[in-house]
C-alpha cells in the first residue's frame, strides 16, 4: 500500500506521528513504565527486609505505685512486720518504660494489672501493697492509693462475675482462739470470708495463713452494745457518749492491728449501730481509707444501712446468724434458708463464729451447695457500691 493510501484511509483529525524508539527498540513511554514497576517491588522488597519495619510497636508506657521484691527471708520475717510489701517479678512481655509516682523514686520493679481482674492475685495474697499503707501512730492504716485504688478492691477475693444464686458466708471471732483460728482457717473453703477480731493474738501471722488459703478477710471493730460496760466488746470500744475524735482514734487502732483487709464488720454494737450521729463519722472514714463496711444484720433497728447509702459507704448486711444454735443440724437448717433466700433474690449474706460446730457444718455444706449450682462468693461481691454505680 503506497503512502498516499495510508493516508486516505486514517480517520478524519488524526495526524501520523511515530512514538521515537531508542535504538531500534522498545518506546520511550513503555520503558519508563516498565522502570516505574521495577522501582516499586525494589522499594517493596527492601522494607519487608529491613530488621524493623516503618511502623514500630511503641513502648508501653505504665504509671504504677511503687512495689518491692520481697527477699525470702523477708517473706519469711512479714509476719512480724505486716507493713512489709512484697511482689513477684514481671514476666515476659512488651517492653516496659516506668514512670515512677509522684514524690516516688523508682525501684525497678513493675507489676502490670489487668484493669479487668478482680481481687489480688492469691500466689501473693498475704503480702501487703505499701501504696495501700501509710503510718499511724499505733501501726499500718489502710489508705486508698495514689492511683484510686482502693483496699477493698486489692484485697478482694476472686468470683466469677456471674448474676446466678449467690451466697456469702462470714465467719467471725478469728484471733480469739488459736485453735479454733487455726481450724476454721484450715478447714473452711476459701470462698467463705473471715473476720478477725481486733482484741485478737497474732494477727499478723494469722492474716497471712488466711489468705494464703484464699480467703477473704475483714477487721471486727467492738462498737458500744446494751448493758455497756457490763457487757463489755473489748478494748477501745466506740462508743455512744465518746466524741468523734476519740471514737476516730479508737478505729483507727482497730485498723491498724493487721493488713490485706476489704473492710470493717461490726462486733456487739446494738446501741452504737442505733445511733446514726455515731455511726456517721465511723462510716466516712472508712469508706475515705478504700474499705467496705458489713453490718451483721443482728441489730434490726441498725441505722448503718441508711447512713451508708447517704454517705456513699460501699455497704452489706447479714441476713441471719446460721449458728444462734450451736447444733450442726440447726446450722444446717439455716443454711438451707440462706439458699432459698439467694434463688429467689440472687444473693444472700449468712454470719457465724468460729465454733467448732460452724465450721464443720459450713465446710460439708459449701461443698453441697456448689453441686446445685450456688456460688460462694467473698463479701465483697455483694456490698452495694456507689463507686462501682
Amino acid at each position: 500500500m503506497s503512502h498516499t493510501q495510508k493516508e486516505i484511509e486514517r480517520p478524519l483529525g488524526q495526524t501520523a506521528t511515530r512514538a521515537p524508539r531508542m535504538g531500534g527498540g522498545l518506546p520511550i513511554g513503555t520503558l519508563i513504565s516498565a522502570l516505574a514497576v521495577i522501582a516499586i517491588v525494589g522499594v517493596s522488597a527492601s522494607i519487608a527486609l529491613r530488621e524493623k519495619p516503618f511502623r514500630t510497636i511503641p513502648d508501653v508506657v505504665v504509671s504504677v505505685p511503687e512495689t518491692v521484691v520481697a527477699p525470702a527471708a523477708e517473706v519469711a520475717a512479714s509476719a512480724k512486720a505486716p507493713g512489709e510489701v512484697g511482689s513477684t517479678q514481671p514476666g515476659d512481655g512488651p517492653k516496659i518504660i516506668q514512670v515512677a509516682p509522684e514524690n516516688k523514686p523508682p525501684t525497678g520493679v513493675v507489676v502490670i494489672r489487668d484493669p479487668s481482674a478482680v481481687g489480688q492475685n492469691l500466689r501473693v495474697a498475704h503480702l501487703p501493697d505499701r501504696a495501700l499503707i501509710e503510718e499511724g501512730e499505733s501501726g499500718p492504716l489502710p489508705i486508698r492509693s495514689v492511683d484510686g485504688r482502693r483496699p477493698m478492691d486489692v484485697y478482694a477475693r476472686p468470683w466469677s462475675g456471674t448474676r446466678g444464686a449467690r451466697i456469702a458466708i462470714v465467719i467471725g471471732g478469728l484471733g480469739l482462739s488459736q485453735t479454733g483460728t487455726q481450724e476454721a482457717i484450715g478447714k473452711l473453703p476459701g470462698e467463705v470470708t473471715l473476720g478477725f477480731s481486733s482484741q485478737g493474738n497474732s494477727l499478723g501471722r494469722w492474716m497471712q495463713a488466711a489468705r494464703q488459703s484464699g480467703h477473704e478477710i475483714v477487721m471486727q471493730v467492738p462498737l458500744e452494745p446494751f448493758d455497756y460496760p457490763n457487757v463489755d466488746p473489748g478494748r477501745n470500744t466506740l462508743t455512744v457518749a465518746g466524741t468523734p475524735e476519740e471514737n476516730l482514734k479508737n478505729l483507727r487502732w482497730a485498723l491498724s492491728r493487721t493488713t490485706n483487709y476489704t473492710g470493717v464488720m461490726n462486733y456487739m454494737g446494738a446501741r452504737f449501730s442505733s445511733d446514726a450521729a455515731a455511726m456517721q463519722p465511723m462510716l466516712a472514714e472508712i469508706a475515705r481509707r478504700g474499705l467496705l463496711y458489713f453490718d451483721d444484720g443482728s441489730f434490726a433497728r441498725s441505722a448503718a444501712p441508711d447512713v451508708a447509702l447517704k454517705g456513699g459507704v460501699p455497704f452489706a448486711a447479714g441476713d441471719t446468724t446460721i449458728d444462734s444454735a450451736r447444733d450442726r443440724g440447726a446450722i444446717l437448717k439455716k443454711l438451707d434458708e440462706l439458699e432459698r433466700t439467694a434463688r429467689a433474690r440472687g444473693y444472700a449474706v449468712g454470719t457465724g463464729s468460729a465454733f467448732a460446730e460452724t465450721v464443720d457444718a459450713v465446710s460439708s455444706w459449701v461443698a453441697e451447695a456448689k453441686k446445685r449450682g450456688i456460688e460462694i462468693v467473698p463479701i465483697s461481691a455483694i456490698v452495694a457500691d456507689p463507686e462501682r454505680g
